[in-house]
């Protein structure tokens, strides 16, 4: 398993490979739970101030790997395939959840799980020839992994139950206008423009980060007032960094700040 989810961690930027291009990264349980161990590691790592989450051999992921369900000889029970579910679906979780940015680098295609996963991240990048899909419905799933959330966040109940539903699928510019995906760029500049901007965010003030976060997820689910409580906790506590101290000097001085990540 060790080769199956590449980490790499270059000055703040953790970079995870979901490593099986023969199979276009679909993922299996191996791949799964070394998806969870890595987004753990990023989450926990002090040494980590961002992630980009890419795959292998020019395609994110394209989902389960429907080929090893269909010549599945065994049936587990309900229970058990649940738990086994709901234990790789630990990595949208701490994506979503993690106080650090996360970048998805979507190149060749996204597809089911693999979407579900890209849209737990914080911004997406995708290459102009990427095929986006939510594909649950045509392989006779209702879907997993989050993607039913975090679509119904970003783009609302309507257009959530069409993608859903109608399971079509994307272009990199129809998921552009749509706002699934942050930026597109031509397909020989998506390695260099993800990396780009998942470094750019591993060199800024880390802890800010983690609070606009925080404050974004508040708002899906607490009421106002409680976001209010949250919006003032976490910008008090932001005044305190080194980082907002560096900030605020720079922007006296007029230069770009340096941001150390507390």
């Amino acid at each position: 398993m060790s080769d199956i989810v590449l980490q790499q961690l270059d000055h703040g930027l953790l970079t995870i490979t979901m490593n099986r291009p023969e199979r276009r990264n679909a993922l299996n349980a191996d791949m799964s739970r070394g998806l969870a161990e890595a987004a753990r590691r990023a989450a926990e790592d002090a040494e980590v101030r961002a992630v980009l989450l890419k795959g292998a051999g020019g395609t994110f992921c394209v989902g389960g790997d429907v080929k090893a369900m269909a010549s599945a000889t065994e049936t587990p029970s309900l229970e058990a395939k649940v738990t086994q579910l709901r234990r790789g679906m630990e990595v949208s979780r701490l994506l979503h959840i993690m106080a650090k940015p996360v970048v998805a680098q979507i190149d060749g295609a996204a597809a089911g799980a693999g979407l579900s996963i890209a849209l737990a991240c914080d911004l997406r990048v995708a290459s102009a020839s990427a095929k986006i899909t939510t594909a649950f419905a045509k392989v006779g799933y209702s879907g997993d992994y989050g993607g039913t959330y975090f679509l119904t966040q970003l783009l609302g109940s309507a257009r959530a139950r069409e993608l859903y539903l109608l399971s079509p699928v994307l272009t990199a510019q129809e998921a552009l206008a749509l706002g699934m995906v942050n930026r597109v760029v031509p397909d020989a500049e998506i390695d260099a423009a993800a990396h780009e901007l998942a470094m750019s965010l591993a060199r800024g003030p880390t802890v800010t980060y983690g609070y606009i976060k925080k404050n974004i997820n508040n708002a899906e689910q607490l009421s106002l007032e409680a976001c209010f409580d949250g919006e003032a906790l976490h910008h008090s506590r932001c005044s305190d960094t080194a980082d907002h101290k560096e900030a605020a000097k720079a922007f006296v001085e007029k230069r770009p700040a340096v941001f150390k990540g507390h």
